[in-house]
């Protein structure tokens, strides 16, 4: 974000020199190293490849990329994409703001964009609200989220803006469904065992055929 047009856009939209000082100010929250429990507990667990595994481990061991702001705003973002309900957990729930984390560490090329993307939806808000995204009432969130939700309603002026929503929810939807509880959500139960009874009664004598007795013993279990 260069520094200078922020101030610039700022100031022609009237914001006080408050909300200018707090939008464009460093992040300094200096990065740190997760916990050795919390390491091991994301990895924990997963059936994975020897080298799966010593590769997750690797991207887990990184300093973390989000600040705790923008982990605050992740996770509100998440919650109003996939919120909870009587069925299932929220997103948060999920551990989806975890998920992302791992994935902007696991694939770069999303770093640029989602922070851009937090920062740009900061800035609109604080044109508009005069506070950060995560600070504004969720009456105030949801007027915000309305303006880059639908791709073809928005304004021109909002593409960025929907550009990140688009992201963000992508990737809230691919963290959420494929946990337990995204999984369970949908109904899906995998593959599981069943049991076959043989051709039905009535269909082997539509054909005139029967079961000889070493196929019935052999081949075909009755419940």
């Amino acid at each position: 974000m260069d520094r200078r047009k922020s101030i610039k856009t700022l100031v022609i939209g009237g914001i006080s020199i408050s909300a200018i000082a707090e939008a464009c100010k460093p992040h300094e929250n200096s990065p740190v190293l997760p916990a050795e429990k919390d390491k091991e507990s994301i990895v924990a667990g997963l059936n994975r490849m020897k080298e799966e595994l010593a590769y997750e481990k690797m991207i887990v061991a990184e300093p973390v990329f989000f600040t705790a702001e923008e982990m605050t705003t992740i996770t509100i973002l998440g919650d109003i994409i996939i919120p909870r309900d009587a069925i299932s957990g929220s997103a948060s729930d999920a551990k989806v703001p975890e998920f992302i984390e791992f994935i902007v560490k696991d694939m770069p090329e999303h770093q640029t964009p989602m922070r851009g993307g937090l920062r740009w939806l900061d800035l609109q808000c604080l044109k508009k609200y005069e506070k950060a995204f995560k600070d504004c009432d969720s009456k105030q969130q949801m007027e915000m989220i309305d303006e880059i939700a639908w791709p073809k309603k928005a304004k021109p002026d909002m593409m960025q803006g929907v550009a990140f929503f688009n992201l963000m929810r992508n990737l809230t939807a691919t963290g959420f469904y494929t946990t337990e509880i995204g999984v369970k959500d949908v109904g899906y139960i995998g593959n599981v065992p069943n049991q076959w009874d043989g051709v039905p009664e009535e269909v082997l004598k539509q054909y005139n055929l029967t079961y000889s007795e070493k196929e019935l013993k052999e081949c075909v279990r009755f419940t």
